[in-house]
């Protein structure tokens, strides 16, 4: 299917008129009814019912017809960008762990409204491959949990993030209103994140298990997204063990509870590289801190105790 047979099929839809689509087109009347009729065989269904003297659309090709515009819109706004990109201030290229989670969706949110003028480009990659673009000038700044990043990686403490089980509706743990007790954790399969995304989040899950006296039963399988990350919850597998920003916390047939005995805090922080002159950096800071402040992102709560006896909350705090 070709983008320009999607034109001319909303130009014919306009018009309802063969010889006027055509004119509108430049092109000649046959040559457009080729290229529609091409069309409704790729489609596989007829899109406009013909007569000698009247043209009119079919029921699906008035469905198609909504789409077509979308897909059409879309790609004249993705031209608009690209053409405006070239022209515009350097790009701001911000690192996301996965769409699934929303700390740095929200941040960018909160930064575009602030600065409509600044242009992002988001790149979605494990915390390792974000250290590593960080390094090398790929990325301007990130996120995550700053235990494991590089001497050259400077970090901010942004989000204390409440630690929760994701369960089907009808799991025992979801009559559970007050929350999870984390011994109550043991024995049942819990399914942590790929390795190769998120290793800090699975350690963290991992000690805070060790923590409570128990080795965690891991659930072999691994995901590399939240999509099919909820699928297997749905499917009585295992349950996941994720912060509150795991959007698909909010997946219908799920539910999801607060870990208690300890309550438990994931630490998330923004990461740049300390040599990275991009002045954008400060201003991405900025709008992090006053969401926080205005969504209660850093409000103090009891560390949970580590493995070592060290509080797993404050990993990953931020330097200076």
């Amino acid at each position: 299917m070709e983008l320009r047979q999607l034109r001319y099929f909303v130009t014919l839809a306009e018009e309802l008129h063969f010889g006027r689509a055509a004119a509108r087109e430049h092109i000649v009347q046959s040559a457009l009814s080729q290229q529609i009729q091409r069309l409704e065989r790729e489609v596989g269904v007829r899109l406009l019912d013909r007569s000698t003297h009247h043209v009119d659309l079919t029921p699906a090709g008035a469905a198609f017809l909504i789409e077509a515009r979308q897909i059409l819109d879309h790609v004249s706004r993705a031209t608009h960008a690209a053409r405006n990109a070239v022209a515009s201030a350097p790009t701001l290229r911000v690192g996301i762990i996965d769409a699934g989670y929303d700390t740095m969706p929200q941040i960018l949110r909160e930064l575009q409204h602030a600065h409509p003028g600044i242009t992002l480009h988001q790149v979605e990659a494990g915390t390792p491959e974000q250290y590593r673009q960080l390094a090398d000038g790929r990325l301007d700044i990130a996120i995550g949990h700053a235990s494991q990043s590089p001497a050259e990686v400077t970090s901010k403490l942004i989000r204390l993030d409440p630690l929760g089980v994701l369960v089907p509706d009808d799991h025992r743990f979801a009559d559970m209103m007050d929350g999870v007790p984390v011994p109550a954790l043991a024995g049942e399969p819990l399914l942590l994140g790929e390795e190769s995304q998120t290793p800090e989040l699975n350690q963290f899950v991992i000690a805070l298990c060790r923590a409570a006296g128990f080795a965690p039963t891991v659930y072999e399988g691994t995901v590399e997204s939240t999509r099919a990350a909820a699928d297997l919850v749905l499917q009585h597998r295992c349950v996941h063990c994720v912060p509150s920003s795991f959007r698909s916390s909010n997946r219908p047939g799920t539910t999801w509870r607060p870990l208690t005995e300890p309550v438990t805090h994931y630490p998330w922080s923004l990461l740049w590289h300390d040599a990275n002159p991009s002045p954008h950096i400060a201003t991405v800071i900025a709008s992090a801190r006053h969401l926080a402040q205005r969504l209660g992102w850093l409000q103090p709560a009891e560390p949970a105790p580590s493995a070592d006896g060290s509080a797993l909350m404050r990993q990953g705090d931020e330097t200076a």
